[in-house]
């Protein structure tokens, strides 16, 4: 006996299986949304002194910058140490954050709460950048995609 109905899914069905669906993603965005570069707005917390050594905030697996042209704009970014100095890194990716700092490299990083007032500057030397690639292999278990320094984008940190 055939069913007529095979292949059908009834509508209370369909319904239920889109919230089930709504609700799982919900979750896994929530879940990991600190780790997922998501942009945001002006960035909330105590705008503090630049500490003289970066150990702590380079020990938080991930920070959110703030860069602003025409309105603020973050994202969360994963951040190494050198040497007491701090980088942030976006590969070879020329995103909206990296393109703000173009414009204006004065930025704004949190982390734990508080808020840093930096000025950001693009490295290009590629002594530097090997440094960087082994801090962040050491850090994150990986060497950067790209290592050519000419055609990614890492930037250190520094006071204003």
């Amino acid at each position: 006996m055939k069913n007529k109905n095979f292949g059908i899914v009834p509508m209370h069905l369909s319904a239920r299986v889109l919230a089930i669906l709504a609700l799982i993603t919900t979750v896994f965005i929530s879940a990991c949304s600190e780790y997922i570069p998501l942009s945001s707005g002006a960035l909330e917390g105590i705008v503090t002194a630049t500490p003289t050594a970066w150990t702590q905030v380079a020990t938080t697996e991930v920070i959110q910058l703030e860069t602003t042209v025409d309105e603020p704009y973050s994202v969360n970014l994963w951040t190494v140490e050198i040497n007491g100095d701090l980088f942030i890194f976006a590969g070879d990716n020329h995103t909206n954050w990296v393109k703000n700092i173009e414009q204006n490299a004065d930025v704004r990083l949190r982390a734990e709460g508080l808020i840093y007032e930096l000025h950001a500057t693009r490295i290009t030397d590629d002594a530097l950048f090997a440094l960087f690639a082994k801090a962040w292999e050491a850090k994150y278990g990986n060497r950067p995609r790209n290592e050519n320094v000419d055609e990614t984008y890492l930037f250190k940190l520094q006071p204003r």
